[in-house]
């Protein structure tokens, strides 16, 4: 689908058409060479406005923010971490997906401490999930950002990134926190 289609449905006040063209536009990016991506990132970034749900920014942030910007400078992201837009900071730390899948997990690490006091929980959830998917790859680095981190982070977040740990870890996490609140 040529991208001023996409365009359209990206604007629909119907969520199921907004998804559709960041499917689609996920798609393309994913078979296209760089003038296309860039295009398709282009109008990703310009229309975050219509990405905004959940479901929305995971079907589509790393696929396409995260792709273009994996061997790019990565200051758009800290820039939507930074935003007053609940999905844009989502946004942000969901792209780094991309980074996380390919060993990359420095910007995980350091968008998840610029929305460590964020006030919302969709944004604890995501960034408890990349630290979760971060440690996955490299558990010294996750245990590392929580013994810096757990008195100060969400709880909510908190258990999400440890979710996956052996119980006897999850529970002496749970305690710092308690002990540190």
């Amino acid at each position: 689908m040529p991208p001023d289609d996409c365009a359209v449905l990206l604007r629909s006040t119907w969520h199921e058409e907004r998804l559709l063209a960041l499917l689609l536009m996920g798609d393309a990016f994913s078979r296209s060479g760089d003038p296309r991506r860039q295009e398709i990132y282009r109008l990703y970034m310009s229309s975050t406005a219509f990405v905004n749900n959940w479901d929305l920014v995971d079907a589509s942030a790393p696929h396409i923010a995260g792709a273009w910007l994996l061997h790019r400078d990565r200051s758009p992201l800290y820039a939507l971490a930074r935003s007053a837009d609940l999905w844009e900071r989502r946004i942000a730390i969901v792209a780094t997906q991309h980074f996380i899948r390919r060993g990359d997990l420095a910007d995980t690490f350091r968008i998840a401490e610029v929305l460590l006091h964020d006030p919302h929980d969709l944004i604890h959830k995501a960034a408890g999930w990349m630290l979760r998917e971060a440690g996955d790859r490299d558990r010294a680095r996750e245990e590392a950002f929580l013994r810096q981190h757990v008195r100060s982070m969400p709880r909510t977040m908190l258990r999400y990134a440890i979710e996956k740990l052996p119980e006897e870890r999850r529970l002496a996490w749970l305690a710092v926190k308690r002990a540190g609140s």
